[in-house]
């Protein structure tokens, strides 16, 4: 059973300690108000005293547990190439929650409005951030908001997916699992890197020469601000870049299906007249 010092350390410190120790032991239904009395050496009117409640205390235990990784995200350098930042990004989250599976079960699967994003919102802003820096170099494909949610989102379930795996001794029939949808998510929502000049062929949907990509760089630039236009005028080129970005990718995700109807059309003129009466 967890134990903390009792007799040097201060009874918020105690508290904290054998809440953080039981949740590693045992997950979220081993930090009792009896448990954690027991293991501080404490009275439950102390916790109350401190934490308000037992909800209370885990929040601050999640926050003291999100402090190091989000320390170590933040600590990513700001030269560093933004797709490469997204991959360390990716994998240092997928570490986190498989060291401390109990903890990440508690900041992802019990969501309270209001109070997840209290603990989280600062490694979200953190991934908003590099997303916008992908777009700003003019690889991104979609917006950016939507980007940063399909990469959280799908980075999430693989953790979880492989904290579970890890309880039963199954982790290692998941070898790869990670990369695999992390590159497939990446796929998803990125740009070629544009090639040299010398070697680009314009072609619609590809490269540095999709409207998409341009679209959704330039209104991450204007985040910035553009002093020379109105408030409802940026709004209104949001839109109109908005609607560029979605028609061109709706076009690039069509238009190889296309291609290849008309060439079916093309190698066999003669099939469709011969169905008529």
């Amino acid at each position: 059973m967890a134990t903390v010092e009792t007799t040097t350390t201060q009874p918020r410190e105690r508290i904290l300690g054998a809440a953080t120790a039981l949740l590693a032991e045992g997950g979220r239904d081993a930090v009792s108000t009896r448990a954690v009395s027991a293991a501080a050496g404490v009275q439950a009117q102390t916790i109350y005293r401190h934490f308000g409640d037992m909800q209370g205390l885990l929040d601050e235990v999640a926050r003291r547990g999100y402090a190091s990784y989000l320390a170590a995200k933040q600590a990513q350098g700001e030269d560093d190439d933004p797709v490469t930042r997204l991959r360390n990004g990716w994998d240092m989250h997928v570490a986190f929650g498989l060291a401390n599976p109990a903890l990440y079960r508690l900041l992802y699967t019990e969501p309270r409005p209001g109070q997840q994003f209290a603990v989280t919102g600062a490694a979200q802003q953190v991934l908003l951030g590099i997303v916008e820096r992908v777009a700003r170099a003019g690889r991104l494909r979609t917006g950016v908001e939507p980007a940063a949610a399909m990469i959280h989102s799908a980075g999430m379930g693989v953790t979880l997916t492989l904290i579970a795996a890890q309880a039963d001794g199954r982790l290692s029939h998941y070898e790869g699992l990670s990369e695999s949808v992390r590159e497939a998510v990446l796929d998803s929502v990125l740009a070629p890197a544009p090639a040299d000049d010398d070697d680009v062929v314009a072609r619609p949907g590809t490269g540095s020469h999709s409207a998409a990509v341009h679209a959704v760089a330039l209104k991450s630039l204007m985040r910035d601000g553009v002093r020379s236009l109105t408030s409802g005028e940026r709004t209104l080129l949001g839109e109109w870049l908005d609607r560029v970005a979605a028609e061109d990718s709706a076009a690039a995700d069509t238009g190889t299906a296309g291609s290849a109807g008309s060439e079916a059309g093309t190698a066999e003129p003669g099939a469709g007249s011969a169905r008529r009466p």
